[in-house]
């Protein structure tokens, strides 16, 4: 025999029913718009964002802009009441993100880091170069300016070659090479034109302090040229040392001269100090100008 169901039984059970989807559907809502606040978050003050946009890697920046374009349109289904469009969008937003962090990841910011600064030290090198031999030609400069404008076409060329292949950190040092070569050269065509040197120097401290930086110019030299040949290599390591010693001697007495306000004497003595150390770089069979 067959049990009844009375018709209240049938209402009550689906109201109940009713209940529960409507409690689910607002559970859904309510975990989407959590899910569209994390989201926006991540994309916009996370630190995968952040590490996106210190990179300067375009191809993660651009995904960047796709999770954001995506993220948008997550959050107008959620406002359409599309909960189910809204979440796959959620899902893809946050995919997007995540390749981009992933492509902006520490080594390839470091790579991209690398390849600015080489490009900028490259373009200083080039306009150096520039000067170099336009300064050569205007006072017919003779063979070791036109040795040094070789030397430093050469060395610009092997840097970009070796920066091609995506070796920025060992293109660095060949390029720097060049940059300072190119201004030993021009300070050592100068230093020959008194004229261009009482117009550039008001008084004997100015004069004084180009001297300082012409020295400092040198002593990188000193590191940037000898530095590999000097390793394992006692003779010319002991050799080289000898000048160093001696310039620096050199420049702590010029420094005592300028504390006594005999610029004229520290600038001798500066002068001194700086053709030691050309002395060191020739000792080691590496011709600059000087």
């Amino acid at each position: 025999m067959k049990r009844r169901t009375h018709p209240m039984s049938r209402l009550f059970a689906a109201l109940v029913l009713a209940s529960f989807a409507l409690c689910a559907a607002a559970q859904d809502r309510e975990q989407i718009e959590r899910r569209v606040q994390s989201v926006g978050t991540l994309i916009e003050s996370s630190s995968a964002a952040k590490q996106i946009e210190s990179s300067g890697v375009a191809a993660a920046r651009e995904r960047r802009d796709n999770a954001r374009l995506i993220h948008r349109e997550a959050a107008a289904a959620l406002r359409a009441d599309d909960l189910g469009s809204a979440a796959k969008l959620l899902d893809q937003a946050a995919r997007e993100m995540m390749d981009g962090a992933r492509l902006a990841k520490p080594e390839q910011v470091a790579g991209e880091k690398h390849r600015r600064d080489f490009e900028t030290r490259l373009e200083s090198a080039r306009a150096l170069l520039a000067a170099q031999q336009r300064i050569t030609t205007e006072k017919s400069a003779g063979r070791e300016a036109q040795d040094a404008t070789r030397s430093i076409e050469r060395q610009i060329g092997e840097a970009q070659a070796i920066a091609a292949q995506g070796r920025y950190e060992e293109a660095r040092p060949v390029l720097d090479r060049a940059y300072l070569t190119a201004r030993v050269s021009i300070e050592a065509m100068r230093r020959g034109d008194t004229l261009v040197r009482s117009l550039n120097f008001a008084n004997k401290e100015e004069e004084y302090h180009y001297e300082v930086d012409r020295n400092d110019t040198h002593k990188m030299l000193i590191k940037v040229l000898l530095d590999e040949r000097r390793a394992g290599n006692p003779g010319l390591e002991s050799l080289v040392q000898k000048h160093m010693e001696q310039a620096a001697a050199l420049r702590v007495n010029a420094e005592a001269m300028a504390g006594r306000k005999d610029f004229e004497s520290g600038i001798k003595l500066l002068e001194d100090s700086t053709r030691e150390l050309v002395r060191a770089i020739r000792s080691a069979g590496v011709y600059i100008p000087g």
